[in-house]
């Protein structure tokens, strides 16, 4: 994963080619610089989204497969909030749709919306000031979960973590949500950064995210609010002592704000579609009203007090009694493919009693994890020896034609290379999962995940449709005892990988 960093560095102005250590802008409030838009009706809205009455008590259901679907939606949800956003990521980045993305946030506060952000610490690499100068917006919060190594740490900090506490370093927030008025949600796969919604010039992510409306986002909320309140969150302003009267916070708000609003960074034609977001979603055929729908999410401090690096998880056992309960077929995409013993013992029982399984992972040429690919690498043939059929992507699967249908990609003379994010499964044709949960012994045991199990026919059988159009050639190699596809990769990529062989499996 090309991990740039998170949140708050959407407010590091020097990436975007500002030369001067501070915006050159007056020190005034940046709600002043434009009336805000304050019939937001989000409850209305969605109420009329349900078809009938026959609705009531039933969760809506609507998978984006497409990035730039997926972005201008959460930018919908951020114009409609009438009271409060709460959103929870792994990475935030400072790149375009991160510094977009910030500028719809503010633009909520400012119309008084509540808005509450976790993110977590890993790959934070910014000055505090840049952190707190959207934390310093009234209406805006911020936490850091486990805050060990990046936020608030000097050097001297950062080495003494590295060296005393390897499994603290490594326990990380890998949830996606994004929570509007507790009542709408959206989460899966993607991450805030260019490369989840097809608007990398480079590298770009296959992945999958789920809308959720109704009673199941008060579930998310609670987990959200366990976060919130948990030891493991920290106030930023706890965090870093940055005298306030020693930096323009507003001029950066403001910079953030002018950023979107420039024509060459934000396009028209984006930015024109997403009013349209709410009709398009009422009238497609892809929204659909189930009986259940479960959110199932690892606590904070996931495993705090095991020795090791074992211990599995509320997900972890709840993904487990899903296979193991399946009766006819397994449809599963992950990035990462690191199997354990117990992985391999549960795939291959479920292939014994005459359950197919598919999984669909990254080639060595669609990675971008070398690491994870190397752990993969190490048991393919035992896993293939279970009995599992094994693809692995493409990097320029035909497919993705149908899915980059950004504007940006529309602009290019060429389509970057793909490379799967997605974590789904599917089971039976009946039930569909989407989160964040990787294949692996992070996923299981380390990294705090989150994903929704959809009991509907309709649903999952439009997700094995498509999960089955990408195993066919065009898409990805079929991976067997007789043949891989390493040897597509260029050479300088497979001699790192085979570098890479030094890091014990288990934390990959």
């Amino acid at each position: 994963m090309r991990i740039l960093g998170l949140i708050i560095l959407c407010l590091l102005t020097f990436s975007c080619g500002k030369e001067d250590t501070e915006p050159d802008l007056p020190n005034s409030d940046v709600c002043a610089l434009k009336t805000f838009d304050s019939t937001a009706q989000l409850s209305a809205l969605l109420d009329d989204l349900k078809p009938d009455r026959d609705s009531l008590g039933k969760t809506g259901v609507y998978v984006f497969e497409e990035g730039e679907e997926a972005i201008i939606t959460r930018a919908w949800l951020s114009q409609q909030a009438e009271r409060s956003i709460d959103i929870q990521y792994f990475i935030f980045s400072e790149d375009n749709i991160g510094v977009i993305a910030c500028d719809y946030m503010l633009q909520a506060a400012c119309r008084g919306v509540k808005i509450r952000l976790i993110i977590d610490d890993l790959m934070v690499d910014v000055h505090p000031e840049y952190v707190l100068a959207l934390a310093e917006h009234d209406n805006i919060k911020i936490k850091i979960y486990n805050p060990n190594l990046n936020i608030g740490k000097n050097l001297a900090g950062k080495v003494k973590n590295l060296v005393t506490d390897f499994r603290g370093i490594n326990q990380r927030m890998h949830h996606k949500t994004f929570i509007v008025d507790q009542e709408v949600v959206i989460t899966g796969g993607r991450n805030i950064a260019d490369e989840y919604f097809d608007y990398d010039h480079e590298y770009n992510f296959r992945d999958r995210d789920v809308l959720l409306i109704g009673d199941i986002s008060r579930d998310v909320q609670r987990e959200f609010d366990i976060y919130w309140d948990s030891d493991h969150t920290i106030d930023i302003e706890d965090l870093v002592d940055y005298p306030k009267e020693d930096y323009n916070y507003n001029a950066v708000q403001q910079w953030v704000h002018r950023y979107a609003q420039d024509t060459t960074n934000y396009w028209p034609q984006i930015r024109e579609t997403v009013p349209y977001v709410f009709e398009h979603i009422k009238n497609t055929d892809k929204l659909y009203w189930v009986d259940s729908v479960a959110y199932v999410s690892d606590p904070p401090g996931k495993n705090d007090g095991n020795s090791g690096l074992k211990g599995g998880s509320v997900t972890t056992a709840e993904l487990i009694r899903l296979v193991d309960e399946a009766e006819t077929s397994i449809y599963i995409q992950t990035p990462y493919l690191i199997m354990t013993d117990l992985g391999m013992d549960l795939f291959g029982r479920a292939v014994k009693r005459g359950v197919t399984v598919h999984i669909l992972t990254n080639s060595l040429s669609s990675t971008d994890n070398l690491e994870a690919f190397s752990g993969y690498r190490r048991n393919r043939k035992k896993l293939i020896d279970t009995g599992v059929n094994i693809y692995e992507y493409k990097p320029d699967a035909a497919i993705r034609k149908d899915l980059m249908k950004s504007e940006l990609q529309r602009r290019l003379d060429f389509i970057p290379t793909f490379g799967l994010h997605a974590k789904s499964m599917v089971v039976d044709d009946a039930i569909g999962v989407i989160g964040t949960f990787n294949l692996d012994p992070r996923s299981a045991n380390l990294n705090t995940e989150c994903f929704a199990v959809i009991y509907d026919r309709q649903i999952a059988t439009d997700m094995s449709a498509i999960m089955k159009e990408e195993l066919e050639p065009q898409n990805s190699w079929h991976t067997t005892d007789d043949y891989n596809p390493d040897g597509e990769a260029s050479l300088g990529k497979r001699i790192k990988v085979s570098l890479r062989r030094i890091v014990p499996k288990s934390i990959l």
